[in-house]
């Protein structure tokens, strides 16, 4: 009971991969001699529907069967609701954010573009720096993770898994690269939905709840890490996914508004649904005795500790799940990255065979570290405090009342967020060494403390009270420079901007016209000053 032969193990999990390469090699091999543009992304070419399943197969790797069900063995129900809903509601940004960005940087397909812009260069490479660590970061992540459920459901070496999946997915963005990965993750996207049906029903009929075990866990009362959780994942998870260049190119690649809003509205419905239901199998392996275990285990196995009091034929679904989970994750991440690093650093002047070349050059650097990666959450956390100190004082440039708004104010104000936190770290902690250590959140965020907490306050704050230092100090010594020269102080006039002529069916204008009202929608490069 529990975990499959080795032979059958082996059988599931090639198969699988097997599928998935004919599948996608298949499909990719129609589009070798497309466009190098429809190799990067795919602007203004998918429905509602299509979208839907890609940002459901985007937003779940396999690493969501460790970190949901770990969080309910320490902070409950309340955790694991308050988990899901930070998870899928952020994903509305791309649905209300998206139209706008589009309209004013209609060519672009990631977010560092519309930031070039805006900002200038340099804070387009600063956004484009956090990116891309934050992609390869999440792609270390999902190796790793997959890896620790082969070792955990099936006692197969995990380096063979890796590489397989590595390669399969290699093969096939290489060859096809953004729209193939759409195209499977369409598929990928379909089955993750009903494979996570066929589990909950097998796992509800299959596992006994010990009733005097529910009341005696008290994992349906609220607790104080809960409470600290409803701030802390909504701002770590909002912010982050900024960075998140997967979703960015599915954003622009939504034919209409309509369409971006609808398919993101059903997306964030099922992953809502889909991750509180891993969640609660935390719940259920402490309520059926599974968890903690003897010897007792952490709460990240949870999940693998109830699969054990399962038939052989539950974990095989599961495992078919995790692999399509992590495959379907991994390469939205690979096009993701090439795509960013295409336009961000090569202006997409490189030769498609060096674009191919990079997704194959990945591979080996992410295999290694994912091997030695020890905590898929301590991947996680490694980007967010500085997701959470970048992205509000960039987003400012959205609004057309902060015209003034410049890219050293966004790089001081990120750069400053986090020392803001090691400030508050070092005097919450009253060291020095404690206060480091809290920018990379080494004690994670299930701590007994404010530690976290406080951290997920310093760093938003802290980074638009830095921002608007920056923004005095500009000021300030662009007026004296102005009045030493004999000027006019110009820092604050409104930027003429040409609009109009572009191809936008959301937008029945057509007109070309030099006017002082918006800003963001000229192509020429913004001002760092």
């Amino acid at each position: 009971m529990g975990q499959p032969s080795f032979e059958a193990s082996n059988a599931i999990l090639y198969v699988t991969y097997g599928a998935f390469l004919i599948l996608g090699t298949g499909l990719a091999v129609k589009m070798w001699n497309q466009p190098k543009a429809d190799f990067l992304s795919g602007n203004r070419t998918q429905t509602a529907f299509p979208l839907a399943l890609n940002f459901i197969a985007a937003a779940m790797g396999s690493g969501i069967l460790f970190s949901y069900p770990q969080l309910a063995t320490l902070a409950g129900l309340q955790g694991v609701i308050v988990y899901a809903i930070s998870t899928s509601l952020p994903l509305l940004v791309f649905a209300a954010l998206g139209p706008v960005i589009r309209k004013k940087c209609p060519e672009g397909f990631v977010l560092t573009e519309w930031t070039r812009q805006r900002y200038g260069i340099v804070t387009a490479l600063y956004l484009s720096f956090l990116t891309l660590v934050t992609l390869f970061l999440y792609m270390v992540a999902e190796l790793s993770a997959i890896g620790q459920v082969i070792t955990a459901l099936t006692g197969v070496d995990e380096l063979p898994v890796i590489i397989v999946e590595c390669v399969v997915t290699t093969i096939y963005t290489s060859i096809g690269g953004f729209r193939i990965s759409f195209l499977t993750d369409n598929i990928q996207g379909a089955m993750i939905v009903l494979l996570i049906i066929i589990a909950t029903i097998t796992i509800g009929a299959k596992t006994e709840i010990k009733r005097e075990l529910i009341e005696s866990s008290g994992l349906l009362e609220p607790n104080l890490l809960g409470w600290q959780l409803l701030y802390m994942f909504p701002v770590a998870i909002l912010t982050n996914d900024f960075f998140l260049s997967n979703f960015w190119l599915r954003t622009f690649a939504s034919k209409t508004d309509k369409d971006l809003w609808v398919g993101i509205s059903i997306a964030m419905v099922v992953i809502l649904i889909v991750l509180t239901l891993v969640g609660c199998t935390g719940l259920i392996a402490a309520w059926s005795g599974a968890w903690p275990g003897d010897p007792p285990q952490d709460g990240s196995v949870a999940f693998f500790l109830l699969l054990e009091q399962l038939p052989n034929w539950v974990v095989g679904i599961i495992l078919v799940m995790a692999v399509t989970m992590s495959t379907a994750a991994f390469d939205s991440l690979q096009s993701a990255m090439v795509s960013t690093a295409s336009n961000d650093l090569f202006r997409n002047k490189l030769n498609i065979w060096w674009i191919r070349g990079a997704v194959v050059a990945i591979f080996a650097p992410v295999v290694v570290i994912a091997l030695k990666a020890p905590s898929i959450l301590q991947i996680y956390l490694i980007s967010d405090l500085l997701s959470a100190a970048t992205i509000p004082v960039l987003v400012l440039g959205l609004m057309d009342r902060f015209y003034w708004w410049r890219g050293f104010e966004v790089l001081v104000g990120g750069l400053g967020g986090i020392l803001t936190v090691f400030i508050f770290g070092t005097i919450y902690y009253g060291d020095a060494k404690l206060g480091g250590e809290l920018i990379l959140l080494e004690q994670g965020l299930y701590t007994a403390d404010w530690g976290a907490f406080g951290a997920f306050v310093a760093a938003p704050f802290g980074g638009l009270i830095w921002g608007f230092l920056a923004l005095g100090a500009r000021l300030s010594f662009q007026y004296l420079m102005a009045k030493k020269r004999g000027h006019r102080f110009d820092a604050l006039d409104r930027p003429l901007i040409v609009s109009g002529s572009r191809s936008d069916p959301d937008d029945d204008t057509n007109s070309v016209s030099v006017q002082r009202e918006e800003v963001g929608v000229s192509k020429t490069t913004g001002k760092f000053f």
